[in-house]
């Protein structure tokens, strides 16, 4: 798979690409060895390739190093710069083609272990030097604005592609990610006794029979960053496997904006001030869509998660939307069982604005508002407001902008008045039709792949900078 062109858009017309040493020698880099290096091979064989493929990642970060940094770089430079990252990336992609299963099992000591994605991309830089970045890789650009990235973490996507792909495990990466977080496991016993967790970013408090969980990002709009998602997924956690509670609410707390201000806001989606700025790292999307959103939808994994054996605990979810759902916020509208919403809220999915897949929007949003409307939404930026036909096929109740919060409420005291017994098997049997565990392993496994390119694409900055102005915002 090619990689996008690196630096800025220029023709490359006037320069030889068919001559290795050519491009290598107008880009400053050394040419012996050059054509070599491109023609290389693997043999099929896991410790050889291993050794082989260690030597070729490491010929070929030895010719990167030697080009400037991205920004100063000219037409020749980057015209190498992607060839080099094309060649390694190829390299990665046939590596895991033939061994993918056989590092996914080495690190999971034969699926002994569960790692979460982060876990296990960082563990696959050890046992495979060059595979993955390594944390102080990926640390280090961290610290550029997204436009001065090479895109290292690209690997991580094209990794998790290739585990995802494999049913066996892929769906071993999905229980993981479905597991209890640890951080939730040391909190639990006090927050059954105190009924309140604040995280910050995220508070879950338990009200009647309800567990809800606020987010609280006021500055941003209740916007969704790294600052953000471990601590909401903690809180999530903890509603799902709170005791005392039969139900769980998803709500935007009250922001400072004044354009919106003392008003509550459902979620304005990722962070784009701070996704232009560098600072939402790749894995960021893997960690929210197969974590949090997808606990939401399937719950905490206890045994066996397919729903086939109905392995989770899981609580109804109900949402409730004020002033707007925006990218994000509306996605998790797509994983809640019921939807509560104020008449003049709205729901929107600007992927084409921002660039990026919206999560598993691609996978769910259909069943909502049919195939057309879905591509609307996604590709051209169609916005539905929860007062009308459309915007009533996600959202279940719509009530005066005031109401929304009672409405919420009353909703769950319906819900539980009669017992939940059968909460959990009907979301199961729900799921069998609509989204089985290896339909969104499938999904989980295009992702990664297609969001890691989206993530460093030229594009995603041309479409903060034309839509978001996010070169003169403030982080």
């Amino acid at each position: 798979m090619e990689g996008s062109t690196i630096g800025k858009r220029t023709s490359n017309k006037s320069i030889d690409q068919s001559d290795p040493k050519v491009i290598f020698g107008k880009a400053g880099l050394p040419t012996k060895g050059a054509a070599a290096w491109m023609k290389f091979r693997f043999s099929g064989d896991y410790k050889r390739d291993k050794r082989l493929a260690d030597k070729f990642w490491r010929e070929g970060a030895s010719y990167f190093a030697k080009l400037p940094k991205k920004s100063k770089r000219n037409l020749a430079q980057q015209i190498a710069a992607g060839i080099i990252q094309r060649h390694a990336r190829g390299a990665r992609e046939n590596f895991l083609k033939h061994h993918a299963d056989k590092v996914y099992r080495k690190l999971t000591k034969n699926h002994d272990y569960f790692l979460r994605v982060d876990e296990l991309c960082y563990a696959a830089a050890k046992l495979v030097p060059g595979l993955v970045p390594t944390k102080k890789q990926v640390n280090a650009e961290s610290e550029l604005m997204q436009s001065e990235k090479d895109g290292t973490e690209v690997d991580q996507g094209i990794f998790l592609s290739h585990v995802l792909a494999d049913q066996a495990n892929g769906l071993h990466l999905c229980a993981a990610m479905l597991r209890m977080k640890m951080e939730a496991v040391e909190r639990m016993a006090k927050f059954v006794v105190d009924g309140v967790a604040d995280f910050g970013p995220a508070k879950v408090e338990r009200r009647g029979k309800a567990a809800i969980l606020t987010i609280n990002n006021s500055r941003f709009l209740n916007a969704e960053d790294d600052d953000t998602l471990a601590d909401t997924e903690t809180a999530a956690d903890m509603a799902i496997r709170d005791p005392l509670s039969e139900i769980c609410v998803l709500r935007g707390g009250p922001v400072d904006h004044p354009r919106y201000r003392a008003r509550s806001i459902f979620s304005a989606g990722i962070n784009l001030t701070h996704l232009y700025k560098g600072k939402i790292p790749f894995l960021w999307y893997i960690l929210r869509d197969m974590g949090v959103v997808n606990k939401m939808y399937r719950g905490i994994e206890v045994g066996d998660p397919d729903e086939m054996r109905g392995g989770t605990e899981e609580k109804t979810w109900v949402a409730q939307l004020e002033t707007f759902a925006i990218g994000g916020g509306c996605q998790y509208l797509l994983a809640m069982d019921y939807v509560v919403a104020g008449a003049d809220a709205y729901m929107t999915l600007p992927a084409r604005k921002e660039g990026i897949i919206p999560g598993a929007a691609n996978l769910r949003l259909t069943r909502f508002v049919g195939a057309r409307a879905a591509r609307q939404a996604i590709l051209m930026g169609r916005r539905f407001d929860c007062d009308t036909p459309e915007g009533r096929m996600i959202c279940d109740v719509v009530v005066p902008p005031g109401e929304v919060e009672a409405a919420t409420m009353r909703v769950c005291e319906d819900f539980t008045s009669s017992g939940v017994v059968g909460a959990a098997s009907n979301r199961r049997a729900f799921r069998v039709g609509e989204e089985s565990l290896d339909d969104f392993r499938r999904y989980m496994a295009v992702y990664c792949r297609e969001q890691a390119y989206c993530h460093f694409s030229p594009a995603l900055i041309a479409n903060l900078e034309k839509h978001w102005n996010a070169a003169n915002r403030k982080i």
